[in-house]
């Protein structure tokens, strides 16, 4: 038992994760106003004492108690330690304080399978998300934003579904990185069926994180909710490919609201599967292109991508003067250093100097008194000089 908890503290936690939806802010503001253990014996007592449970009609107050009647914490303590998984309350060491920041609507608990520590994953932690019918593009783009980030020591954290969420975990998994699926059912079930295998990697390899209790099953609107926790949860948010109706964009709305940083990976202005991260690149948004450029954005002082720039050729190094007897030059031909000079708009003398710069270059060669250009120059190559 983590110090700072006492048991009566976590079993009145893991029962309200029975009763409480994710994100309510009802339960959440009688969490915050009682304690867990106290607002547990307001829920369980044989009688609701007037004004006990201010802020809910009666029938949704009923049907809190019945769920409390219900809960088990105890079983499901039980159940999430055989599966290998814990429950995380707010006070543990474990906890990640960023969560506080969604105030009523923060988790009442956290259950984690997985042998690592959340709250030291968290701190330096990505999201990547997006669409769950994504394109080969998308796919694409997550698995190497989740490689990159893993590779330059960052935690990619997603929600494990289809799509661009299950590309970017096999990515960072793909590289031996860290990462966290934050999932819209119990820790101890497997969503969606066909994603087995990687919620297996996931958990041997990282950590799985969820609010539900064991067994519990994802709805529509919990898989809305759960975006809130991964927003909270991480230094920024990117989003591969989403349309304007799209859960991904829900996760980062969060994370502007919460003054995360929040990221989007450009796709073709046709695609629809775009056109989401577009209207958020017209806002607050950042473009960005690969992991050098998120972790431009979200980590430290220092921490700056690569320059970037076109590709540099032999000509680029020619200075004006150059230029300008390189142009005097007929595609075909010989001619005097007079006449380039005359051309060129310079004395003879500050020709040849200027034609032995060149042909130190490979651009002209040297024919009795006359030059000439060389294929070089007629026909620049294509070769990137310098990266790009």
């Amino acid at each position: 038992m983590a110090p700072g908890v006492s048991g009566e503290e976590r079993l009145a936690r893991a029962a309200l994760t029975r009763v409480v939806e994710p994100g309510d802010e009802h339960g959440g503001r009688w969490l915050r106003q009682h304690g867990a253990v106290e607002l547990m014996a307001r829920l369980t007592a044989p009688v609701v004492a007037e004004g006990a449970l201010r802020g809910a009609g009666e029938q949704r107050i009923a049907g809190y108690r019945t769920r409390a009647a219900a809960a088990d914490p105890a079983r499901d303590l039980d159940t999430a330690e055989a599966a290998g998984g814990r429950f995380l309350c707010p006070g543990d060491p474990e906890w990640p304080s960023q969560l506080d920041d969604l105030g009523d609507a923060r988790p009442v608990g956290l259950w984690v399978r997985g042998r690592f520590d959340l709250r030291i994953w968290a701190l330096r932690s990505v999201a990547v998300v997006g669409a769950r019918a994504c394109t080969p593009y998308g796919a694409h783009m997550a698995a190497s934003l989740g490689s990159g980030l893993a590779e330059r020591g960052w935690v990619v954290v997603s929600g494990a579904a289809h799509g661009v969420d299950g590309a970017a975990h096999r990515g960072a998994l793909a590289a031996a990185g860290a990462t966290v699926g934050v999932l819209a059912c119990g820790v101890d079930v497997v969503y969606p069926r066909s994603h087995a295998e990687l919620i297996g990697r996931i958990a041997e390899q990282g950590l799985l994180v969820g609010e539900l209790p064991p067994g519990g099953h994802p709805t529509r609107s919990r898989f809305v909710l759960r975006n809130r926790v991964i927003a909270a949860l991480t230094r920024g948010t990117v989003v591969v490919e989403a349309e304007y109706r799209s859960g991904s964009l829900v996760t980062a709305r969060a994370a502007q609201r919460l003054g995360r940083i929040t990221m989007g990976v450009p796709g073709p202005v046709t695609s629809g599967l775009s056109a989401g991260v577009h209207e958020l690149l017209r806002g607050e948004a950042v473009l960005v292109t690969d992991a050098d450029e998120v972790v431009e954005m979200v980590g430290g002082i220092g921490e700056l991508a690569p320059a970037r720039s076109g590709p540099v050729f032999a000509r680029d190094l020619v200075g004006p003067a150059g230029a300008r007897v390189l142009e005097a030059f007929p595609a075909r031909g010989v001619l005097g250093a007079g006449d380039i000079a005359r051309g060129a708009g310079v004395t003879t003398d500050e020709a040849l100097g200027r034609l032995y710069e060149l042909h130190s270059l490979g651009f002209v060669e040297r024919h009795g008194d006359g030059w000439t250009l060389t294929q070089a120059a007629i026909q620049p190559s294509n070769t990137r000089r310098g990266g790009a």
